[in-house]
């Protein structure tokens, strides 16, 4: 592994006990420059793994604890009046910091869900007909509970789209939690985290991320799985044109963290899986046969000829 990856890899790994996959598709997510989802039930450590993360840097960070009655300002800002001088002046939310934790998104309602998808895409909030640049690195970390649980509201497919990853931290297994009871016991499972990055850092990474070579038939290769996606029965709407970006730089990311300056098809593969399931709305059919979108997407990289 590259070793400015695997520094801040070890560093989230005094925090987060057993989940050192995840941890790397995190890694990957923010080289990429990405946003990322992570959805499971409570009390596995989504948030932990955002503040580890956050820690892990030398960043400015803000955690939005989302209720159903957040309000679009309470997230993006919002212009106060001043009497004293009797002029309105613009307060920037906590979506203005490098980045940005929505804890429980599905908790609140729609409209302020939209709120993020400005930021998201563009990289600045509009407050009042203020346009308010975020500061880079950017990234916006949402945690949601499963949709069949109480209280929750889909995310609309606009906003899932804008999540370059989706995913499930899952249980930890049976050594990983005794190692976590011993660290719980001992006092020491939630020791602070010192950065081992700067912004700069991340920075700096993104671009050396960013000029690793995908050859022509890689390209066509992507692009050959993204269609695939919207020429089959079981899917109602296949991965958007930003899918395969996201793909195309996810790619370039697993082969930076690799110490590679050049892709191969299997950071391709593995790109496909990490960035298009969670965007696939499937068929009413599917559905009804209880088809994962995981599984299509395999199948897809099965027919998919591989250069």
């Amino acid at each position: 592994m590259n070793e400015k990856a695997k520094r801040l890899k070890d560093s989230m790994e005094q925090r987060i006990v057993g989940k050192g996959d995840v941890i790397d598709k995190i890694i990957i997510t923010v080289l990429a420059d990405g946003h990322l989802l992570l959805e499971d039930v409570p009390g596995v450590g989504k948030t932990s793994l955002a503040k580890a993360l956050a820690d892990s840097l030398s960043v400015s960070f803000s955690r939005i604890q989302c209720t159903p009655d957040t309000t679009p300002s309470d997230i993006t800002g919002l212009s106060v009046y001043s009497p004293a001088d009797g002029k309105f002046t613009v307060v920037p939310g906590p979506v203005v910091n490098n980045i940005v934790l929505a804890d429980e998104l599905n908790r609140t309602s729609p409209k302020t869900q939209s709120a993020l998808l400005e930021v998201m895409e563009e990289y600045k909030v509009t407050i009042d007909g203020k346009e308010i640049p975020v500061p880079l690195p950017f990234m916006v970390i949402g945690t949601q509970n499963p949709a069949e649980m109480a209280g929750t509201y889909p995310l609309p497919e606009s906003q899932l789209d804008r999540f370059m990853m989706k995913l499930s931290v899952g249980y930890p297994d049976a050594s990983a939690s005794e190692d976590m009871a011993r660290r719980f016991l001992d006092g020491d499972l939630h020791d602070e985290t010192s950065p081992v990055l700067s912004g700069d850092d991340i920075i700096a990474m993104k671009k050396e991320t960013a000029s690793v070579t995908i050859h022509e038939n890689l390209r066509a290769y992507a692009v050959n799985i993204v269609d695939a996606t919207r020429n089959k029965a079981e899917i109602s709407y296949g991965a958007s044109p930003r899918a395969l970006l996201s793909m195309l730089r996810c790619a370039q990311a697993i082969a930076y963290i690799n110490d590679r300056n050049y892709c191969i098809p299997e950071d391709i593969t593995e790109a496909a899986l990490l960035t298009i399931p969670h965007r696939l709305i499937l068929s009413a059919q599917a559905r009804l046969s209880r088809v994962t979108k995981e599984d299509l997407v395999k199948k897809i990289l099965e027919q998919v000829k591989v250069p």
